[in-house]
C-alpha cells in the first residue's frame, strides 16, 4: 500500500511500469491512467512523458549532481497545509527550520537523494515542468529548497522508493511553483545549487558528560557535510566526529570547561576551521553562531 502525504492512498505497484530504458520510453505508458484510476481514492489525470536523465542502474546520477549543473527530472508532492513548516526538521534533526537558518522553503527528499543523512542542508532549485503538466504548473517559477527531512520508502512502488528522485515539499515552497488546489503529484526539474545563508555556521551542543552531540546547521556552499572534527582548547589535535543521524555529529571526549573549535569538510571537498566558536562557559542546549561561512 503506497501512502502519499497529501492524502492519496494507492495500491498499484506503479514502479513496475516506469522502468526507463536507454531508449527513454516507458514500457507500458498506456496502462498508467487505468492503474491510477483503479488504485487511488482521489485520482486526477496525470500527463506522463519519458523522464530524461534517469536511467536505472545509474543511481549516482542524482547523488553526485554538480552544483549549478544540468536539470534532472523528478516529482514533487507537499506535506499538507495544516503542517507547521518550521517543524519539518525531521530525519535531519533540525528542531526548527527557522532557528536552523533555512526558513520555510524546505523538503523531505527520497532515499536516492537523502544519502543516509548526508544530504541534510543541501540546496536544490526546483521548477514545475510546465511542458508536462500545464494545468497545475506555474510557468517560469523557481523555488530553492533545503533538504531537511527524509521521505520514507514503502517498498511497494511509492514515489519515494529508489531510484526515484522525489521532493515532499513544505506547502509554502510547493505553492511557489504549482497552482493552489492541486493535491496530486507534479513533475519537476531540479538541480543542486549553492546554499546562500545569512550569518555563519551554527553549532548546537547536546548530550551529557563526555558524550557530545553537535547539531550543525546554517551551512552555506554545497550545504552537505562529509566530515567534522572538534578540538578543545586543552587538546593538541583534532578529534574526528561521527555522524549519529542527520545533521547531528557525535564524539566521546570531555570538552567541558574548554573553548571548542570545529573543522568541517563539505561533500564537495571544501574545508573550513572555526576557532574557539564555543566559549569555555558553554552548557548543553546552547547554540553558537560562528563568523565563518562557506561560499
Amino acid at each position: 500500500m503506497a501512502f502519499f502525504s497529501h492524502g492519496y492512498q494507492c495500491s498499484a505497484t506503479i514502479g513496475t511500469y516506469i522502468l526507463i530504458l536507454n531508449t527513454s520510453k516507458y514500457t507500458s505508458k498506456s496502462q498508467f491512467p487505468s492503474l491510477i484510476a483503479q488504485s487511488c481514492k482521489k485520482p486526477r489525470t496525470l500527463s506522463l512523458q519519458p523522464v530524461q536523465g534517469l536511467v536505472l542502474g545509474l543511481p549516482d546520477l542524482a547523488i553526485n549532481a554538480q552544483l549549478n549543473g544540468n536539470w534532472l527530472s523528478g516529482h514533487a508532492t507537499f506535506y499538507g497545509s495544516d503542517q507547521n513548516p518550521t517543524t519539518l526538521g525531521g530525519a535531519c534533526g533540525y528542531d526548527n527550520t527557522f532557528h536552523a537558518g533555512f526558513g520555510v522553503n524546505t523538503a523531505a527528499v527520497s532515499g536516492t537523494l537523502f544519502r543516509q543523512g548526508e544530504a541534510c542542508g543541501a540546496c536544490y532549485q526546483v521548477i514545475c515542468n510546465y511542458k508536462i503538466d500545464p494545468k497545475w504548473c506555474l510557468q517560469g517559477r523557481v523555488v530553492t529548497v533545503t533538504a531537511t527531512n527524509f521521505c520514507p520508502q514503502n517498498n511497494n512502488g511509492g514515489w519515494c522508493d529508489p531510484p526515484r528522485q522525489h521532493f515532499d515539499m513544505s506547502t509554502p515552497a510547493f505553492l511557489r511553483i504549482a497552482r493552489p488546489g492541486n493535491e496530486g503529484i507534479i513533475p519537476v526539474l531540479y538541480r543542486r545549487v549553492s546554499c546562500k545563508r545569512r550569518g555563519g555556521v551554527r553549532f548546537t551542543l547536546k548530550g551529557q558528560g563526555n558524550f557530545n552531540m553537535v547539531m550543525i546547521s546554517n551551512v552555506g556552499g554545497s550545504g552537505d557535510l562529509k566530515a567534522a572534527w572538534l578540538r578543545g582548547s586543552r587538546m593538541t589535535r583534532w578529534i574526528p566526529m561521527h555522524r549519529n543521524w542527520g545533521a547531528n555529529w557525535q564524539s566521546s571526549v570531555d570538552i567541558r570547561r574548554q573553548k571548542v573549535s570545529f573543522k568541517l569538510t563539505l561533500v564537495d571537498g571544501k574545508t573550513l576551521e572555526f576557532f574557539n566558536v564555543v566559549p569555555s562557559s558553554w552548557m548543553f542546549g546552547q547554540t553558537f553562531s560562528s563568523l565563518n561561512q562557506f561560499s
